[in-house]
């Protein structure tokens, strides 16, 4: 999976990786972007502090998923800016791709996503032989996905999801001393926790 932002991962495929994680499917987690331009206003927080605790965040909702930390890989290209790194977005996102065993579902944002960012990695997701993309929204409102299917979680799943996407506390309202920084509120929560992940096909080869 390829995830733009720290936290992008769970609010698109919580419950598909749990699920494939039980089933001993092996899963690996590409994240692009540092998640450094969040709060560039807090003093107790500056990037380099910010980027670890975005990295420790993720690693933990992944390693309570069965996915080990070997298994997720930072990039940590410039958040916010990943515009600028478009040629070396595309060239990790192939080079990770052909170190995994084929066949290979991948997963990569939707091109039709609102975050530039989204797009960026959106488009790096080039076709490879032996390699399926489907594609995922983080901001689905008013995308048209053709073909799109839906995983329904179950009310468990759900909750658990739920909980994991609120593990990202620097994301969740933990950083208090940037009034301009971001924060997801109750309602970005409950919709990021929806009853259905969507997935759609985005190009094989």
């Amino acid at each position: 999976m390829i995830a733009p932002h720290p936290d992008d991962e769970a609010i698109a495929a919580h419950g598909l990786i749990s699920r494939l994680a039980r089933r001993g499917v092996r899963v690996a987690v590409l994240v692009v972007s540092d998640g450094a331009a969040s709060h560039p206003g807090s003093a107790t927080w500056p990037p380099a502090r910010l980027i670890r605790e975005r990295q420790r965040e993720t690693k933990r909702v992944m390693r309570r998923l069965g996915v080990a930390a070997g298994a997720v890989t930072f990039l940590a290209l410039p958040d916010g800016r990943l515009d600028a790194h478009a040629p070396a977005v595309r060239r990790h996102v192939v080079r990770a791709t052909r170190t995994l065993p084929r066949p290979l579902l991948a997963l990569a944002p939707s091109q039709a996503d609102a975050h530039p960012d989204h797009r960026v990695v959106a488009a790096a997701a080039t076709r490879q032989a032996g390699v399926q993309w489907w594609r995922y929204p983080i901001w689905p409102t008013g995308q048209r996905l053709p073909g799109a299917r839906t995983l329904s979680l179950t009310a468990q799943e759900r909750m658990a999801k739920r909980h994991a996407i609120r593990s990202y506390r620097t994301q969740a309202g933990r950083i208090v001393d940037d009034p301009d920084g971001f924060a997801m509120t109750a309602q970005q929560i409950a919709a990021f926790s929806r009853p259905q992940e969507i997935f759609a096909p985005g190009g094989t080869s």
